[in-house]
């Protein structure tokens, strides 16, 4: 049977992270670590509550929290075949995992995007600058990269072996897209599958304020040129 792992990184979280959780589908799922990334209030107590691994990341930072998750994987005795990282504020339908593992399964897929842009996206879930931002994005990756993605999504879905080589790095807006380019570069067989989105639970920290949307389009476009 094959060992799946999920990440999570929480920065809080409280009101969406057990939706989540609860939603995540447990026949197929082996263990879901919540990496609570600096939270004030009880993200971490709910994580708990409702059955996750709960990490603690004392610095802010995405990609940070993500590279906890991972090295804690790293220290297990059996590692996992296929990791999964979703976020927690309730906007991705974790149900649609199955849908997402099922390239690396059946295919011999090394990494797959959740597309929001190829999925459906409730109304008001994403905001018109989010939306151009991932349109310019993924339009300079298919320029210097030469691949086609159509979204940076954080809901996705990578075989462990594969995510060891990539070696991340990024601590805060750049991870996904880091994630991305690596691929590219080494040669991974990627897919993009359709995913739902709905709005949020809660306030966005990034997508709602004015300067968190332009720290993240800046790291993410300096990012794409760094690699390049």
């Amino acid at each position: 049977m094959r060992k799946i792992s999920v990440i999570i990184p929480a920065f809080n979280e409280e009101n969406g992270v057990g939706q989540v959780i609860q939603a995540i589908p447990k026949d197929i799922v082996t263990e879901i670590i919540v990496v609570n990334n600096a939270s004030t209030d009880n993200t971490e107590k709910v994580a708990a509550q409702n059955g996750a691994i709960v990490l603690r990341e004392a610095t802010p930072g995405y990609g940070r929290a993500c590279l906890k998750g991972i090295n804690y994987l790293s220290r297990s005795v059996t590692p996992p075949d296929i990791v999964v990282f979703l976020d927690a504020d309730h906007s991705d339908y974790p149900e649609e995992i199955k849908e997402l593992i099922k390239p690396i399964i059946e295919n011999g897929v090394d990494f797959v995007i959740g597309s929001r842009a190829l999925g459906i996206k409730e109304k008001g879930s994403m905001t018109p600058q989010q939306i151009f931002g991932n349109w310019l994005a993924t339009r300079l990756i298919k320029i210097l990269y030469g691949i086609t993605f159509t979204d940076l999504g954080p809901f996705r879905a990578i075989r462990y072996s594969k995510l060891i080589e990539l070696n991340m790095q990024d601590k805060t807006y750049g991870w996904t897209v880091e994630m991305q380019l690596k691929a590219a570069k080494q040669g991974f067989k990627c897919q993009e599958v359709p995913v739902r989105y709905r709005r949020r639970i809660g306030f966005s920290k990034i997508s709602g304020t004015v300067k968190g949307t332009i720290l993240a389009g800046h790291k993410i476009i300096t990012t794409i040129f760094k690699y390049w």
